[in-house]
């Protein structure tokens, strides 16, 4: 995304003070965790991050998506990533259509082969979401690390944690507001629906029996040329149809304005004053969404995380060290 060099320089400003503050205040992250350990740990993660990107675009959203999941349920502690088990029977992957399993097990054989052992798989995901960020959309900001591997992994913790697309607007403020976020993160989170994939199943409430009033005509009509009633339901589309997919941006309040979205979770937020206006004001201004988008990335990625000596370090991000 091609941006002037002053509104660079702003943009890099807004989310530094943003992402200090913010992390600050958790007091649990540490911004540079591996300057001593691992020094150049972002940097193979970056690099491995810029490689997967360039050869499927897709992979942006697929890794801001990951780490959201993750730290949405039982805390930012690469839960997600865990396969099957004797110890994880029914490990949360098993219940989300999910991308990006591959490309994080990727990136960690990048760090492990530079320092084995010693970066968690819950600070690469951090790092390669935030890396996605800059590849897709065109910005960047610091991540603070010092996140450690959960052991367990249960699809149950699913249910209650994470928000729904049938959500209306007050259920996503408390269900943000259950994790230390803001109506603000909320909004400014959602703009990761400017780029991305879903499924048909999760668009068809909105488009039978009636069209939902608030989707614009046209744009619903052409989703029900896509996503028929009686079938179709696993069917691909994309997040943003309006403009290039594989771009984060604030693309996505111009969407939600026109009723050119795909969730109820997503136009909902026009239906209250207080997200309305977010929703406008972030439409309005790219680079003060993007500052919004860092903080808030950052905030959500200090969820119940494990630090010091609490879970540990996976050797592999699809397994715990005992391997049970």
């Amino acid at each position: 995304m091609a941006m002037a060099t002053s509104k660079c320089q702003a943009f890099l400003l807004m989310a530094l003070a943003a992402a200090v503050l913010i992390s600050t205040a958790s007091g649990t992250l540490q911004y540079g965790f591996y300057s001593s350990s691992c020094p150049k740990a972002e940097e193979a993660v970056r690099n491995a991050t810029v490689k997967i990107i360039a050869a499927n675009p897709t992979m942006g959203a697929a890794l801001v998506r990951l780490f959201f999941h993750d730290c949405f349920v039982k805390g930012c502690d690469a839960s997600i990533l865990l396969d099957q088990s004797n110890s994880n029977p029914q490990p949360e992957k098993l219940a989300i259509p999910l991308r990006g399993y591959d490309a994080v097990n990727t990136i960690k054989s990048a760090v492990e082969s530079i320092c084995p052992g010693v970066v968690s798989c819950a600070d690469i995901l951090a790092y390669a979401a935030r890396d996605s960020a800059m590849v897709s959309g065109g910005f960047t900001f610091n991540m603070p690390g010092g996140r450690r591997d959960g052991i367990v992994s249960d699809l149950n913790n699913i249910f209650g944690n994470l928000p729904a697309p049938n959500m209306q607007v007050q259920q996503l403020v408390s269900s943000f507001a259950a994790k230390g976020l803001t109506a603000g993160d909320l909004v400014a989170l959602s703009g990761a629906h400017s780029f991305g994939e879903t499924h048909c199943s999760f668009v068809t409430p909105r488009l039978y029996p009636t069209l939902d009033t608030a989707m614009d005509t046209s744009f619903g009509q052409a989703l029900q040329g896509v996503c028929p009633q009686s079938s179709g339901g696993g069917t691909v589309l994309d997040n943003n149809m309006v403009t290039d997919p594989n771009v984060l941006s604030n693309q996505y309040y111009g969407n939600l304005i026109a009723g050119k979205v795909m969730f109820t979770s997503d136009q909902t937020l026009t239906s209250d004053a207080t997200t309305a206006q977010m929703v406008k004001d972030n439409a309005a201004n790219a680079v003060a969404w993007m500052a919004r988008f860092a903080g808030a990335m950052v905030k959500m990625g200090g969820i119940e995380v494990l630090t010091g000596t609490q879970g540990e370090i996976r050797k592999v991000c699809g397994a715990t060290n005992s391997g049970s």
